[in-house]
């Protein structure tokens, strides 16, 4: 995987499409300028030479353990929907929004298909987080490690308070 800066969305794909050492696909479009890609190795590689001959102002490598949010998830795919599938999901009782859609989900059955569908599915954050606003939503909790999408926020929802809960006590006292 690789995190590439100052490129459209656009350009990006563009540049994805040319790529035929192997696999690269966008897999997180974290804000305007700020898409990751994933892939195997030769096709990243291609793809971060095409992406700075593109115009990308930085192309950073990730030290990932997998290629997340592409086809080459496709067998834990298929092992996570037979988990899904001897679930008991229930409808939510709020709008979930996917980020495989970047809309919100109401039912069981669409849920466990997306959940399914994220693993080889570009999470479109971004586009997410702009959805949820639209939808009414005016503060932003971040549950577990680290703070990277209240980070990202910033930019994608300029104005709007996100909190980071990344430890039991975090979310105790946000409970108070």
């Amino acid at each position: 995987m690789a995190a590439v800066l100052g490129l459209e969305d656009a350009a990006l794909e563009e540049a994805c499409a040319r790529v035929d050492a192997g696999v690269c696909v966008p897999a997180n479009f974290n804000s305007t300028g700020q898409i990751v890609v994933s892939g195997d190795v030769a096709g990243v590689e291609q793809g971060m030479a095409l992406f700075a001959e593109a115009g990308a102002k930085r192309v950073v490598p990730l030290n990932v353990s997998g290629a997340f949010h592409s086809p080459l998830m496709e067998p834990a795919a298929r092992g996570l929907r037979e988990k899904l599938d001897a679930l008991d999901l229930r409808d939510p009782a709020y709008p979930v929004f996917s980020n495989v859609t970047a809309a919100p989900v109401t039912s069981a059955a669409r849920a466990r298909e997306l959940l399914v569908a994220q693993l080889t599915s570009p999470v479109r954050w971004a586009a997410s987080v702009s959805a949820m606003v639209a939808a009414g939503v005016d503060r932003f909790l971040e549950l577990g490690p680290g703070s990277v999408l209240c980070g990202l926020n910033k930019r994608n929802a300029k104005g709007f308070p996100c909190m980071s809960l990344g430890e039991p006590d975090d979310i105790q006292a946000f409970q108070e």
